[in-house]
């Protein structure tokens, strides 16, 4: 019971953010600014650093996705067939 309770906490507070997220966005009024080359830089540097992040992450977890994929059983649970 535990486990369920924790699970629908977060789904909830999960709910709530993205809710408060979309009101910020919709109600947002018009901010007379703008982006300097700086900070596209930096916006460059964070999407560059998510992409190579989630390359490095498949290629780290690549058999147990391949598995998923695939849907191979395994001889115990949690590990993963190294047929190849």
């Amino acid at each position: 019971m535990k486990g369920r309770a924790t699970m629908t906490h977060r789904i909830i507070v999960r709910n709530a953010f993205v809710w408060a997220a979309l009101l910020l966005v919709v109600c947002a009024e018009q901010a007379h600014a703008y982006i300097d080359p700086g900070s596209g830089s930096y916006i460059l540097q964070l999407l560059l650093a998510g992409l190579l992040g989630a390359g490095v992450a498949v290629r780290i977890y690549w058999k147990r996705i391949k598995a998923a994929i695939l849907r191979t059983p395994s001889e115990k649970p949690g590990e993963v067939d190294d047929r190849e």
